[in-house]
């Protein structure tokens, strides 16, 4: 354990990342080894029990049965989460906030009855679709299309890239119903609905145990009242939940950090060379401390934006700012904790090496660090 620095985040923010990380420590983190191995996910064994603790809805209303909490606590339960399995943690940020989350804000009073009391409590998987196979950075180019009929749309096309897609029970997914960037709406899609399937599942380098998958859309016939937000109005949804998507899954980079000082502490007061405990050197004292400002600067920084989140004030280029801090932050620790390590950290024996692997996805998902510069340094220059 590191020890704790107290950020002054509240009583109910430390509730919730207590209540977390005991429920992970006893029921996400032995299962984390096989979830990576064998690309598993294990939706009866946590979904359920992550619902009666109110993991899926902090951020919704009790009505809905939300705990009606904000964004602090949700980064706190992703982190805590992420630090016993990255990949349980990116299903997790998927279903929570991608998807839960955009239907609280934007669904209308039919659609919230409908959808969030079974995602909430664990009995529904939930994902959002964006990407396609040409058009990830460039979201807007999206290819799938919904062409308006007497009962509704028929959405032809595909998704790509999407998180929780095979076992998805309720999708949000954004298709072309114009042209350009004002031609583009929200639906609520359905796992049964006729045209609907899953078409190739795609094999990871890390996050694994978090299904990744694409969606296949022939002549699948949608309901007008699935419609969610307004008609052509899918880009301001989108870009509205980018600030708040980027916030969350920081903490994912947040929890890896963690679990990489979780396993390298131990070992450097325990491993001996040269007659006494590696710890003792100067050069991995040095490594440690490197390791411990990069997981407590990123924390400083995410937990910032989420009070800004909560208080209606975040802007986009410190969500990105975020995001961009903890993803290189991690990949950086994880790769220091293999070092660390040694040859044992370069084996499957030891967890270090699938948290330099899952580390990498949040250098890319949720906007490239490239495309996150980009949108900073644009932001400070017309600011200037």
């Amino acid at each position: 354990m590191t020890p704790d620095f107290d950020f002054g985040l509240g009583e109910t923010a430390d509730m919730i990342r207590e209540t977390t990380q005991r429920f992970a420590r006893e029921r996400i983190e032995p299962l984390a080894a096989k979830i990576d191995a064998d690309d598993w996910f294990p939706r009866e064994e946590l979904w359920p029990a992550m619902g009666e603790l109110g993991l899926h809805g902090i951020t919704v209303e009790e009505e809905y049965g939300g705990l009606g909490l904000g964004y602090l606590e949700h980064v706190i339960a992703q982190e805590e989460v992420a630090r016993a399995s990255a990949s349980i943690g990116l299903s997790y940020g998927a279903h929570s906030n991608l998807c839960v989350n955009q239907i609280r804000r934007w669904a209308n009073p039919e659609q919230k009855a409908k959808y969030l009391p079974k995602l909430i409590s664990g009995e529904h998987v939930g994902s959002l679709a964006m990407s396609e196979a040409g058009a990830g950075s460039d979201v807007v180019s999206m290819k799938l299309r919904a062409e308006k009929t007497d009962r509704g749309y028929v959405l032809n096309g595909t998704k790509f890239w999407i998180t929780n897609a095979a076992y998805a029970d309720t999708l949000v997914v954004y298709a072309k119903t114009g042209d350009g960037s004002r031609g583009i709406t929200t639906f609520l899609i359905e796992k049964d609905m006729p045209g609907f399937s899953i078409g190739q599942k795609i094999d990871k380098m890390g996050m694994r145990g978090s299904p990744t998958a694409e969606l296949v859309f022939n002549d699948c016939e949608v309901p007008e009242e699935q419609v969610m937000g307004p008609l052509n109005g899918g880009v301001g949804v989108l870009m509205s939940g980018l600030d708040y998507e980027r916030t969350v899954l920081s903490g994912i980079q947040l929890g890896i950090m963690q679990a990489c000082l979780d396993v390298v502490l131990p070992y450097i007061r325990e491993r001996k060379q040269f007659g006494q405990p590696i710890g003792h050197f100067q050069l991995i004292q040095a490594k440690v401390a490197d390791m411990y400002v990069a997981l407590n600067s990123a924390r400083a920084y995410v937990y910032a934006v989420a009070k800004s989140c909560d208080a209606g004030k975040t802007t986009r280029f410190d969500a990105a700012g975020a995001i961009l801090l903890a993803s290189e932050n991690a990949v950086k620790v994880s790769l220091e904790a293999i070092q660390a390590l040694g040859g044992a950290g370069y084996t499957k024996d030891w967890p270090v090496e699938r948290f330099a692997r899952d580390a990498k996805l949040l250098d890319i998902g949720a906007g490239t660090n490239e495309i996150r510069r980009m949108l900073i340094g644009r932001e400070l220059i017309g600011a200037a």
